[in-house]
Order: structure tokens, then C-alpha cells, then sequence
């Protein structure tokens, strides 16, 4: 046998040469290859200032928080609003008219101004020769305090069915006569 490797160590040596050639091309082949997902790894995880990845993550999560933190802070403005918005004025209704015959005019009228919960009041305004008195009633959920004159329970009625945001207006030529 030995006289077998004795003979052949030649070609066996050429062989081995050649293949140790290849396995150097390939891992040539590799490193390159490995150099080139490496460059472009980089390029991928490389902040736009030049920062890692790492970097570029807790500059984000950084915003998040701070926009997590904003979010909550508006969130309660926007329920305080909506708490004290209820208590505003939302429906409003203006009736002009003339209580009169001697006035010209529909310079009387009955305002009713409401929240959200029917809660407001009823002003209002009879103009006469003489002079021109006003008058309020409070109203709550809809009910009012005192009885109501013709010309304010109708701007009650339509105030109430009023849309939020709304003005209702009303205007009467005379006492009884029908709405513009």
C-alpha cells in the first residue's frame, strides 16, 4: 500500500492543490459576499444622522412616550371641556313681537338660552311708549320657574328643539300673528 501512495503522492498532491485553490475562491466568494451583507446591514441600521439602530430606537420610543404623555394631557383638557361645555349655552332662541297695538314694531321679544340639560333662563323685553321692562325666569331641565307668557313658552319650545349651536329665530308681526 505504501508503494500505492508512493506512486500516486504526485497526482494526489495536484488534486489536493487544486481543491485547496477552489476552497480559497470560495471563501474569497463568501468573505465578499459576507462583506457586502455587512455593508448593507449598516447602511440599514444607520440612523439618518449617522446613528445605530439602538440609537435611532430610543430616539423614537423617546416620541412615543412624549406623544403617549401629550395624548393624556389632551385627553383631560378635552373632558374638562366637555364637562363645562354641557353648562354653556347651546340652544338659543330669539321670538320677536309686538305686545301692543300702539307700538310699531316687534321690538318686544323672549330670548330663552339653554344648556345641555334644559337648565338656562328666559329673558324678556316688553317695549311700550312708556318704557321697557325685562323680565327673567330661570328654567331647569326644561321646566321653567314661574308660568311663561304665550311669546316666551314658544321660544322655550323651540329652543329646546333646537340643534346645539344653533340660534332659533322667531319674529310675529302682531300678538298671535304666525312665525317668518
Amino acid at each position: 500500500m505504501t508503494a500505492f501512495i508512493h506512486d500516486n503522492l504526485g497526482p494526489a498532491f495536484l488534486i489536493l492543490a487544486v481543491l485547496f485553490a477552489v476552497a480559497l475562491v470560495g471563501l474569497g466568494i463568501v468573505a465578499r459576499r459576507l462583506a457586502e451583507l455587512h455593508r448593507r446591514l449598516d447602511a440599514i441600521t444607520r440612523g439618518e444622522d449617522g446613528r445605530s439602530l439602538q440609537g435611532v430606537l430610543e430616539v423614537h420610543m423617546g416620541r412615543v412616550v412624549a406623544v403617549g404623555d401629550e395624548v393624556e394631557r389632551l385627553s383631560a383638557r378635552t373632558a374638562a371641556l366637555e364637562a363645562s361645555g354641557r353648562r354653556a349655552f347651546q340652544r338659543i332662541c330669539l321670538v320677536r313681537f309686538n305686545p301692543f297695538e300702539d307700538t310699531g314694531g316687534n321690538q318686544s321679544f323672549a330670548l330663552a338660552l339653554l344648556d345641555a340639560d334644559d337648565d338656562g333662563i328666559v329673558l324678556s323685553s316688553l317695549h311700550s311708549r312708556g318704557g321697557t321692562r325685562i323680565y327673567t325666569k330661570a328654567v331647569a331641565g326644561g321646566r321653567p320657574e314661574a308660568a311663561l307668557s304665550e311669546e316666551e313658552a314658544h321660544a322655550l319650545a323651540l329652543a329646546r328643539g333646537a340643534t346645539a349651536g344653533r340660534v332659533a329665530l322667531a319674529g310675529r308681526a302682531s300678538a298671535g300673528a304666525d312665525e317668518r
